[in-house]
C-alpha cells in the first residue's frame, strides 16, 4: 500500500545511489528515517517534537496551541516537579526547576548531596505551553518523565568503583545533538562552521522559524530519527524513559477518559522518533529518599556551561525569539500577563502530507530585514566598542559591515549571521590589544541579547529565604536587586538592629564568600561590636539562599544542623568540634546545644590515638576557658571534663610522641603547653601530678628539639635546677661535634615557651651566649637553619622573644661596652674573717632560732656557719665591724644614701 512519503523514499535512495555509485542501503538508515516520521504523524495522540532553548520550537508551540486548543498536555519533564510550575508565575526567567535532597536513602552515600535542574527560558517551546496550561481555564498538564527518584534509581552504580560522585543532573528537554563524534565532525566541516550550536542555527533554526507546522513537526522528527539512528551507544536507557512516558500518558487516559485527539504530547525530536511508542513498562517504586523542590535562578551562561553549548548561543537565541515575534506579529503565552492572544475555534484535522520533499529541497530565503538588521549591529558594536575603551570609528562600523558579508559569502551563506557578525567585529576592532575587561565576542554578546538572568519572586521562595528577607526589613534596604547593598549599623543608637547583627553573622558563616562580606565589625569571644558595615549582595546569591532553604525552615536550624553534622561526622576530632562550640556560642547562644557538642569533643579526645591536632586543641580550649571564666558563670561540666581528660589523655601518650617521628615538636610542645597551663585547674579537679612526672620520666627522645623540650619540662616539675639547664646549654656549645644542632635545640626552647613563658629570658641567654662565643666560621652556616626552624615550627612565639631581647640588651650603642648581662655571676666581695657579728636582739634571735635562716641560706646557696654566742660577744666588745649586713650597706650605699635624704 503507498503512502504520502513513497515519493521521498525514492528521491533519497536515488541520491544516495548517485553519490555513492551503486545501489545504497545504509542498513536502512535512510528509509528507516522515514518510517519513524510515517509512524510519529500516524500516532492517534499528537506528538510534538521540540529542541530545547530553540525559537522555531517556540514559535510552532505558540501557533499550534492557537490552532489545536489541547484540553490536555503532556510534558517531557520529572513527573514530580509539577507543583513547581505554580510558582513559575512569580519569576523572571530564565530560572530552573530543581530537586534536591541531602538525606538520601537507596542510593550510595557518597553520592549525597542529590540534585536535579531543569532550566527554562521564555523561548523554549516547554515554557510556551507551561503558560497556555496554567492561564488557560480547563487546560491540565501532566509531566510524565520518570521522577526525579528514578533519574537516579536508572544511574549506574560503577561510580562506586571509581570513587566519583553524582554531580548535579540537569534535565534537558528536548536534546538534539549528535552522539555521534564523526558526524558531527562531518557537520561542521562541510558546513563552515566551528560548534554545533552555530550549525543548528544556521541549517535547522533560520528555516524553520517561517515554516508551516506540518512542516517544522516532520522535519524535527526526521532529525531525532537521524541522530537517534546513529547513536553509537544504544538507546536501551532512552527506549526505557519513553515506555515510562507512554505508561504515564495511558494511565492518565483510562483515568480521566481524556479523548487523545484533544491531547498534546510534548517531548524531544530525539523521543518523537520512537519505536517504542505505547509499550508498557513495569515501574519500580520511589525509594524513601525525601526530596525538597523549588526554584532557583538561572542565567544563559549556566545554560551553555551546563549542556555544553557554545558562548553567546543562548542569548543569540533569545536575540532571534524576539525578533521572530516582532516579525510574525505572534502574541506568545506568558504566566502574569494581561495580554492574551485571541482565541479561535480548533482546526479541524488534516490529512497527512509530505512536506518534506519540498522544505529538502527549497533553499533560504533572505528578505531587507536581515540588511537592516546588520547595520544595526555594525553601528552598535562600534559604540559599545567605544564605550570600552576601543579606538573604534565609522570607518570600523563600514569594515564590520562588508567583513560579514564577506565571511557569509565564503561560508555558502546568502546572508550573515550572528557568528558571521561576531567574527567580523572581533577582525576589524579588536585587533591585538584588549584595553578593557570585556574582549570584542563578549560584547557581541551583551549586545545581542547578554546574558540574562533570571530571579524568584519573593512570594516563590521557600520559607527560609522570605524570613531571612523579613528579618533584615529593619535595614531598609532593596535585598533583591543584583547590585550590591551597603548596610550601616549603630548597634548603640539603634538596638533594634541587634538581631539583624546576629542574622548577618550566621550568613555570612553559612553562604559563599561574597554574599555577606563584613567591612567594619568582629565577633569573637568575649567582644562586641558596636559598630558594623556591610556589603550585602544577597540578590546576586539567590540561588545560594534558596538551596539554604532545602536545609531547614530557619537559619539557626540549619547552622544548629550543620554545626551537628560536622560534629558526628566520621572524620570529626576533638579541635573540630571545638571550632564548632565557639561557633555555636557566637552565632546560637544555646546552652544546651553547646554542652552536647562539648561531651562530643569529650568523647573524641580521650578516643584519639595521635597527637597532630594538639596545638589547635591547646588554641581553642584556652580562649573557651577564658570566656567562661570572664562571664562570671563559671565552667561548665563539660569543660572540666576536657580539662582532666586531655590531661590524663597528654599524660598517656607524652612518653610515645617524644620518640615518634610522625609527631612534630610543635605537637609535643603543644601537649606541654596543655599539661603546665592546665595543671592546677586539673589537680583542683582530682587529677595527680604524679602521672605527669612519670612520663616525663619515661620519655627518651633523640631529636635535638625534642630533647630540649624534655629539660624544660623537667625544670617545670622541679626535676633540673636552673644552673643545671645552663649547664646542658654550655655543653651544647663546648662540644664541636653537637654544635650544628644548636638550632634545632634553640627551636624546641622556644617551643617550651608555651607551657613556660618565664624561660623567654632563658631562651635569649641561650642565644646571646652563641652569638658570643661561636667563632663566625661555625655561627653562619646555622644561622639559616635557625631562622627556618623558628619560621617553620614557632612563628607566633618569636616576638615574645624580640620583646625581651629589648628588654635586655641596651637601647644606645654607647651603653653597650659597660652592660653586665643579668645572668652573669656578679663578684660580690666576702666577708672580712675579723668582722665578727654585732651583738643585739635581732642576732640573737636568729641564734635561737637557726632554721629560718639555713632556708634561705640554702636557698641561695649560701655556704657558712654559725658562731657562739662568746665570739658575737667578743666582737662586740671588739668593736671591729658591723657583720655581713654591714659590708652589703658598705658595697652598695645608694640604697642607704637615699633613705638617710628622704629623713
Amino acid at each position: 500500500m503507498s503512502g504520502p512519503f513513497d515519493p521521498l523514499r525514492d528521491q533519497l535512495a536515488a541520491a544516495a545511489e548517485a553519490f555513492s555509485g551503486k545501489a545504497f542501503a545504509g542498513d536502512g538508515i535512510l528509509p528507516g528515517m522515514v518510517d519513524d516520521v510515517e509512524r510519529a504523524l500516524a500516532e492517534e495522540l499528537e506528538i510534538f517534537p521540540v529542541c530545547h532553548h530553540s525559537p522555531a520550537s517556540g514559535l510552532a508551540m505558540v501557533r499550534r496551541l492557537r490552532e489545536k486548543q489541547p484540553k490536555v498536555i503532556y510534558l517531557e519533564l520529572c513527573e514530580d516537579l509539577r507543583p513547581v510550575l505554580d510558582e513559575l508565575v512569580n519569576c523572571r526567567l530564565p530560572v530552573a526547576l530543581q530537586a534536591f535532597a541531602t538525606e538520601i536513602d537507596g542510593f550510595p552515600a557518597e553520592w549525597s548531596p542529590l540534585s536535579v535542574i531543569a532550566p527554562i527560558t521564555e523561548a523554549s517551546a516547554e515554557y510556551q505551553a507551561i503558560a497556555y496550561a496554567l492561564e488557560t481555564p480547563g487546560v491540565e498538564i501532566v509531566l510524565v518523565d520518570r521522577s526525579v527518584d528514578h533519574v537516579f534509581q536508572w544511574e549506574p552504580r560503577e561510580r562506586d568503583d571509581k570513587n566519583k560522585t553524582v554531580d548535579t543532573v540537569g534535565v534537558e528537554i528536548g536534546d538534539l545533538r549528535p552522539r555521534f563524534a564523526e558526524l558531527e565532525e562531518h557537520l561542521l566541516h562541510h558546513g563552515k562552521v566551528r560548534h554545533w550550536s552555530e550549525w543548528w542555527d544556521q541549517y535547522v533554526e533560520q528555516p524553520l522559524t517561517g515554516a508551516d507546522y506540518d512542516t517544522y513537526r516532520q522535519v524535527m522528527v526526521l532529525i531525532g530519527s537521524l541522530f537517534r539512528r546513529l547513536r553509537p551507544d544504544g538507546t536501551s536507557v532512552d527506549e526505557n524513559r519513553e515506555r515510562y512516558m507512554w505508561t504515564r500518558m495511558r494511565e492518565h487516559l483510562a483515568a480521566t477518559g481524556a479523548d487523545p485527539s484533544t491531547c498534546l504530547y510534548v517531548c524531544g525530536a530525539f523521543h518523537a522518533a520512537s519505536p517504542v511508542m505505547g509499550e508498557h513498562l513495569d515501574i519500580s517504586p520511589r525509594t524513601e529518599t525525601r526530596w525538597l523542590y523549588g526554584l532557583i535562578p538561572s542565567s544563559h551562561s549556566q545554560i551553555e556551561q551546563q549542556f555544553g553549548l557554545a558562548p553567546g548561543s543562548v542569548s543569540i537565541a533569545a536575540a532571534t525569539w524576539d525578533k521572530s515575534l516582532k516579525r510574525t506579529g505572534v502574541t506568545p503565552f506568558q504566566l502574569g500577563s494581561k495580554r492574551k492572544g485571541r482565541a479561535k475555534p480548533p482546526a479541524a484535522p488534516q490529512p497527512v502530507a509530505d512536506r518534506l520533499s519540498g522544505f529538502l529541497k527549497q533553499p533560504p530565503s533572505l528578505d531587507g530585514f536581515d540588511e537592516a538588521e546588520l547595520l544595526g549591529w555594525c553601528v552598535d558594536i562600534v559604540r559599545l566598542a567605544r564605550r570600552n575603551g576601543y579606538q573604534s570609528s565609522t570607518a570600523d562600523a563600514i569594515a564590520v559591515y562588508e567583513t560579514s558579508i564577506l565571511l557569509a559569502g565564503m561560508r555558502n551563506r546568502k546572508r550573515p549571521t550572528p557568528y558571521d557578525f561576531q567574527d567580523a567585529a572581533v577582525t576589524c576592532i579588536e585587533k591585538d590589544v584588549v584595553p578593557g575587561r570585556r574582549d570584542v565576542r563578549r560584547l557581541c554578546e551583551i549586545m545581542l541579547g547578554g546574558d540574562r538572568i533570571g530571579q524568584v519572586g519573593y512570594d516563590s521562595l521557600p520559607p527560609l529565604a522570605r524570613d531571612i528577607l523579613d528579618r533584615l526589613a529593619p535595614l531598609g534596604l532593596d535585598l533583591q536587586k543584583r547590585t550590591m547593598s551597603r548596610a550601616l549599623l549603630n548597634l548603640d543608637a539603634n538596638p533594634e538592629l541587634v538581631p539583624c547583627s546576629d542574622l548577618l553573622w550566621m550568613l555570612r558563616y553559612l553562604l559563599p564568600e561574597g554574599a555577606v562580606k563584613p567591612i567594619m565589625g568582629s565577633r569573637v569571644l568575649g567582644e562586641r561590636s558596636f559598630q558594623e558595615s556591610w556589603d550585602l549582595w544577597l540578590g546576586k546569591h539567590q540561588r545560594d539562599l534558596i538551596e539554604l532553604g532545602y536545609e531547614g525552615v530557619t537559619v539557626e536550624q540549619v547552622l544548629e544542623q550543620r554545626l551537628r553534622t560536622a560534629a558526628w561526622d566520621q572524620k570529626a576530632t576533638a579541635a573540630k568540634v571545638l571550632a564548632a562550640v565557639e561557633d555555636s556560642i557566637l552565632f546560637l547562644g544555646s546552652r544546651r546545644f553547646t554542652d552536647e557538642l562539648g561531651a562530643r569533643a569529650v568523647e573524641l579526645l580521650s578516643a584519639e590515638r595521635t597527637v597532630d591536632d594538639a596545638p589547635e586543641v591547646l588554641r581553642r580550649i584556652r580562649r573557651l576557658l577564658a570566656y567562661y571564666r570572664s562571664a562570671g558563670h563559671g565552667l561548665p561540666a563539660w569543660c572540666e571534663a576536657f580539662v582532666t581528660a586531655g590531661y590524663a589523655h597528654y599524660c598517656t601518650l607524652l612518653p610515645t610522641a617524644f620518640v615518634d617521628e610522625e609527631s612534630g615538636v610543635r605537637q609535643v610542645g603543644a601537649m606541654l603547653g596543655f599539661l603546665f597551663s592546665m595543671e592546677s585547674l586539673a589537680l583542683s579537679l582530682g587529677c595527680d601530678r604524679a602521672q605527669l612526672e612519670l612520663a616525663v620520666q619515661q620519655s627518651h627522645p633523640e631529636a635535638p628539639a625534642k630533647v630540649a623540650l624534655l629539660w624544660t619540662a623537667k625544670f617545670q616539675l622541679g626535676l633540673l635546677s636552673m644552673a643545671g639547664l645552663r649547664a646542658l646549654t654550655d655543653d651544647l656549645l663546648d662540644n664541636p661535634l653537637v654544635v650544628p644542632s644548636v638550632p634545632l635545640y634553640v627551636s624546641g626552647f622556644v617551643q617550651a615557651l608555651e607551657s613556660a613563658p618565664v624561660l623567654t629570658s632563658f631562651v635569649v641567654e641561650v642565644l646571646s651566649n652563641a652569638f658570643g662565643r661561636l667563632p663566625d666560621d661555625v655561627l653562619l652556616p646555622w644561622l639559616p637553619q635557625l631562622i627556618g626552624a623558628l619560621r617553620k615550627e614557632a612563628p607566633e612565639l618569636v616576638p615574645a622573644l624580640v620583646r625581651e631581647a629589648g628588654r635586655t640588651f641596651p637601647g644606645t650603642l654607647a651603653a653597650v661596652d659597660a652592660w653586665v648581662p643579668p645572668w652573669s655571676a656578679q663578684a660580690v666581695p666576702a666577708p672580712s674573717a675579723s668582722v665578727p657579728l654585732v651583738a643585739g636582739p635581732v642576732s640573737d634571735l636568729l641564734a635561737a632560732h637557726p632554721a629560718a635562716t639555713d632556708a634561705v641560706a640554702a636557698v641561695l646557696g649560701c655556704s657558712g656557719e654559725w658562731r657562739q654566742a662568746g665570739d658575737a660577744a667578743a666582737g662586740a666588745g671588739d668593736g671591729a665591724g658591723y657583720g655581713e649586713v654591714a659590708s652589703l650597706l658598705a658595697a652598695h650605699p645608694e640604697s642607704a644614701d637615699a633613705l638617710a635624704a628622704l629623713l
